[in-house]
C-alpha cells in the first residue's frame, strides 16, 4: 500500500486551469480575483464580510488587533488547538488564560471557562476565542450568553470547520463563522484543510466597522480610495471622499498594519476549490460514518469522534490504549496518522508563564490517547480499510 497521510489537497484539472489563467491576466497579485473569492466565501458561510489574508494565523492576529487586545489583556482560549489560537494575542502583548476540554467534545468547556471568570472581579478578562476542534462547532450560543454577562468579546477559530454548524436553541442551523454569536470567525485555506489554496486565510464578520478595520490592518494600515469596502471613506488629514481635493492616488498609512494580503493566484485556487466544498463535506461523513462503524464497541478504544451532526470532519480522532506503538506501527505500514495537539499550555513557552501538568487533566489525558486516522475526500475505500484492518491487526 502507498503511503497514506492524514489529510491531503486535492488539485483538479479544473483547479489548475483557474490558477493557469491569473498567471496569464494582468494581476498575479491585488486583483478582481480576491474580491470575488471572499464574496464567494461570505455567501458559502452565510455572512456579510469576509476578508481574506494571507494564513490563518494573519487572521487570528488582525482578529486580535481589531478587538484591541492590548499588553496585559486576559483571554481564555483552549489547550487543544494549534499554537497560533493562543499566540495571536501573545503578538499583541496580551495574556493567555488556558480552560480545560469538554472530554466528550474535546471543545473548550464553557463550565471551565464559567470558573474562570467567576473567580475574578467583573473586567479581569477581555475575551474568548473557542475552538471549532476537528470540525466539531462550538455551541456559541451558550457561549454568548455567557460572553455578553462578563462584557466579552468572542473570536471563533473555526479553521477546521468551513460548512460545519451547530443547531441553536430555536433548532435551527448555525453556520460556523456566521457571525451571529461571534464578533470574528477564522478560517484556514492550508493544503490539508478543506478548502486549500497552498496558505490563505479568511476573517468573516457582520460587523462593518470591523470589517473596515480588517481591511486596514491586512495591508499596512493604509486607507486609499479604491478600499472596496466603503464608497465613503473619511481620512485623518480630513475631509471625505472628494476628488477635486483627494485625487484618486492619495492613501494614509492611519495605524501600524502588516502585509497580510492574499495574493490573485491563491485566490483563484480557492474560488475553484469552493465550488466542491460540499462535496467534500459529503465524502468526509462518509469515512467519518465508515470509522464509526468499524470501532464502535472494540475494546482497545477508549473515545472516538463519531457521527455527529454538523461536524465537518477535518479529522477523525480516537482515543486509545498504548497509542505510542499503535502510531509507531502505522507509521511502519505507510499511515501517517498524526496527533492533534500536545496540549498549548504545556509547550515551554507557555511554561514560561507558569502553565504545567496537571493544570488541564482533560486536554492532558486526551492528549495521552489520541490519534487521528486519515481523513480526506480522495481517500479510497480500499486505502481506508487497509487504515481499519491495520489498527484491528495491531490489538489482535
Amino acid at each position: 500500500m502507498k503511503k497514506i497521510p492524514y489529510g491531503r489537497q486535492n488539485i483538479t484539472d479544473e483547479d489548475i486551469k483557474s490558477v493557469i489563467e491569473v498567471l496569464k491576466s494582468d494581476y498575479l497579485t491585488q486583483g478582481p480575483n480576491v474580491a470575488e473569492f471572499e464574496k464567494a466565501f461570505a455567501d458559502y458561510i452565510g455572512v456579510k464580510y469576509a476578508v481574506a489574508v494571507s494564513n490563518g494565523t494573519a487572521a487570528l492576529h488582525i482578529c486580535a488587533m481589531a478587538m484591541d487586545v492590548k499588553p496585559g489583556d486576559k483571554v481564555i482560549t483552549t489547550p487543544i488547538t494549534f499554537v497560533a489560537s493562543a499566540n495571536c494575542v501573545r503578538y499583541c502583548g496580551g495574556e493567555v488564560v488556558f480552560a480545560d476540554i469538554n472530554p466528550e467534545t474535546y471543545l473548550l468547556d464553557i463550565n471551565s471557562v464559567k470558573k474562570i471568570l467567576e473567580s475574578s472581579p467583573l473586567g479581569t478578562y477581555k475575551g474568548i476565542i473557542p475552538v471549532d476542534f476537528a470540525g466539531r462547532a462550538v455551541d456559541l450560543e451558550e457561549f454568548r450568553k455567557l460572553a455578553d454577562e462578563y462584557n466579552l468579546w468572542i473570536i471563533e477559530d473555526a479553521c477546521h470547520a468551513p460548512g460545519g454548524y451547530f443547531t441553536d436553541s430555536n433548532n435551527k442551523k448555525q453556520k460556523c463563522g456566521n457571525g451571529n454569536f461571534a464578533e470574528l470567525a477564522i478560517f484556514s485555506f492550508h493544503p490539508v484543510k478543506h478548502i486549500a489554496c497552498g496558505e490563505g486565510g479568511m476573517v468573516t464578520t457582520n460587523d462593518e466597522e470591523l470589517y473596515k478595520e480588517l481591511n486596514r490592518l491586512r495591508s499596512h494600515g493604509i486607507t486609499k480610495f479604491d478600499d472596496a469596502y466603503t464608497n465613503s471613506i473619511e481620512f485623518a488629514n480630513g475631509g471625505y471622499k472628494d476628488e477635486a481635493n483627494y485625487p484618486l492616488w492619495y492613501m494614509e498609512m492611519e495605524k501600524l498594519g502588516y502585509n497580510y494580503r492574499l495574493t490573485d493566484i491563491q485566490a483563484a485556487l480557492g474560488i475553484s476549490q469552493l465550488k466542491r466544498a460540499n462535496q467534500g463535506l459529503i465524502r468526509r461523513r462518509e469515512i467519518s460514518t465508515r470509522y464509526k462503524s468499524a470501532f464502535n464497541n472494540s475494546p482497545f478504544i477508549i473515545g472516538q469522534s463519531g457521527v455527529i451532526n454538523g461536524h465537518a470532519y477535518h479529522l477523525y480522532v480516537i482515543e486509545v490504549k498504548d497509542r505510542l506503538n499503535l502510531y509507531k506501527y502505522l507509521r511502519d505500514n505507510n499511515i501517517l496518522a498524526q496527533i492533534h495537539y500536545i496540549p498549548a499550555h504545556l509547550m515551554p513557552y507557555y511554561r514560561e508563564f507558569g502553565w504545567k501538568e496537571g493544570d488541564m487533566p482533560n486536554a492532558e489525558n486526551y492528549y495521552r490517547h489520541c490519534i487521528s486516522l486519515p481523513m480526506y475526500p480522495t481517500l479510497t475505500d480500499e486505502e481506508q480499510q487497509y487504515v481499519i484492518e491495520t489498527i484491528n491487526k495491531f490489538y489482535v
